[in-house]
């Protein structure tokens, strides 16, 4: 079983206390390609009316906080416009959306465009693994008859619900807070977006001044990284904070039972924790030891892990907050770290992905060792409702690559028009991934999933 250990990826910024400027996006604009009777595009990033729906109900009202105390720990010893808008103003957009009715069985996140037969593909062909670059160009001229994939997924598993367009530049971090339906992203093009989860409509804009490398929740609090800079905010109380962590880019954030660490470009890993009276953050200390970016953190059993791009990955003590591992066995960056059962998963562009668990010695050590043909970008996993685990790979060909665990048989892929750089996981047999063109897709895993992560 998984344990929402979450990849965050970079962070960069400018400021301290300010308030942001939030902003309403323009409406979706109707293609003048189509209104000329001549459009070519399929799909096409503009609207067609005459293929439009009315907009459906895109996720349940559930709560999407995944428990981790419920998780087998893992076995570790040894060593606007510009209109200003207060965030009582964010907060009344998040809290206000009409639900839907009692009863009633939301399906997946949807975009404004109703999934079509491009949109929602399956796997017209089964042993086609590599999709085909006239087609993403919309230049094949083989049709049926080309031996490449013409669909964003292959595998009878998997289907491809919706698109939510309107960063422009690559996506570093999706969430969904706890007991909300607003789905929050973030991207290099300096902005935060907040997405109405029953209309698939972008609500609002939060310009950050700066590309934003990261987001992570936990309870009511959002964050963002930044240079020398995590802003917090509580949805649910309208308050915000300004967390300084100088050290550069805040590359990688968790939080673990009231404290929330950030690993910082230097190599360090700063901790904050939660006042008494759970209002407000206070620095509580520092945790050194990488000599190179710490790019991903996740915990489990009272341990906090951190991966690097000084190509190791340590082993923290929660309780006297010292490094007492450090594992070396990846020859280049460690990209993605995640908890599955009683093992940590771990990534890298030097195209493995390495099981540790205990040995009889009862040290961590590789228990198995997978082998992509490219590059790892990110890790992340779901399991259904009979606790069969899926695990999601990101890799650097533009694809993510989904397997059974712990056969680590195929059971399908999807594409993008560049790497895929965050994954997130809903209620459902839902999850998100968010690639670098600035788009972030939704999509379904067939099975029978919990309606709730909770």
């Amino acid at each position: 079983m998984f344990h929402n250990s979450r990849r965050m990826t970079e962070v960069i910024s400018r400021y301290g206390g300010a308030s942001h400027k939030w902003h309403r996006p323009s409406a979706e604009r109707i293609c003048k390609y189509w209104l000329a009777g001549n459009c070519t595009r399929n799909p096409c990033r503009f609207l067609h009316p005459d293929k439009v729906a009315p907009v459906k109900s895109v996720m349940s009202s559930t709560n999407f906080k995944a428990k981790q105390s419920a998780l087998k720990p893992i076995k570790v010893v040894g060593k606007r416009t510009n209109e200003q808008q207060s965030l009582s103003k964010v907060k009344n957009a998040v809290d206000n959306t009409e639900k839907p009715s009692v009863g009633k069985k939301d399906d997946v996140c949807s975009s404004v465009l109703k999934p079509s037969g491009t949109l929602s593909s399956g796997d017209p062909k089964n042993g086609q693994r590599k999709i085909c670059e006239d087609w993403i160009n919309q230049s094949c001229v083989y049709g049926d008859e080309c031996k490449f994939l013409h669909s964003w997924c292959s595998g009878n598993h998997i289907s491809k619900i919706a698109q939510l367009e309107g960063h422009q530049k690559a996506i570093t971090g999706i969430i969904l807070p706890s007991d909300s339906d607003k789905l929050f992203t973030s991207s290099k093009d300096g902005t935060v977006r907040i997405w109405n989860c029953h209309t698939g409509e972008c609500m609002l804009v939060a310009n950050m001044g700066a590309p934003v490398w990261c987001l992570a929740s936990e309870g009511p609090w959002v964050f963002a990284g930044i240079t020398n800079v995590i802003k917090a905010w509580n949805i649910k109380t309208e308050t915000e904070f300004t967390l300084n962590a100088p050290g550069g880019h805040v590359r990688s954030l968790t939080m673990v039972d009231g404290a929330l660490f950030g690993g910082l470009e230097g190599g360090s890993i700063f901790m904050w924790k939660l006042n008494s009276d759970a209002t407000s953050f206070e620095s509580h200390c520092l945790l050194k030891g990488h000599t190179g970016a710490v790019i991903s953190l996740c915990w489990g059993a009272g341990r906090l892990y951190s991966s690097s791009m000084d190509k190791t990955i340590r082993v923290w003590d929660l309780e006297n907050m010292v490094c007492i591992n450090t594992l070396q066995k990846h020859s280049q960056v460690v990209t993605s770290l995640l908890c599955w059962d009683q093992f940590l998963l771990s990534s890298s562009f030097d195209k493995t992905l390495k099981v540790w668990g205990c040995t009889k010695a009862n040290e961590l050590d590789v228990q198995y060792t997978h082998v992509e043909e490219h590059g790892i970008v990110s890790l992340s996993g779901m399991d259904d409702s009979a606790r069969n685990s899926t695990l999601m790979c990101s890799c650097s060909d533009n694809s993510v690559r989904l397997y059974h665990l712990p056969s680590f048989k195929e059971k399908g892929r999807i594409f993008a028009k560049d790497e895929v750089r965050t994954i997130h996981v809903g209620p459902g047999g839902q999850f998100f991934t968010g690639d670098g063109t600035g788009v972030v897709s939704v999509w379904r895993l067939a099975g029978d999933f919990p309606r709730s992560l909770g």
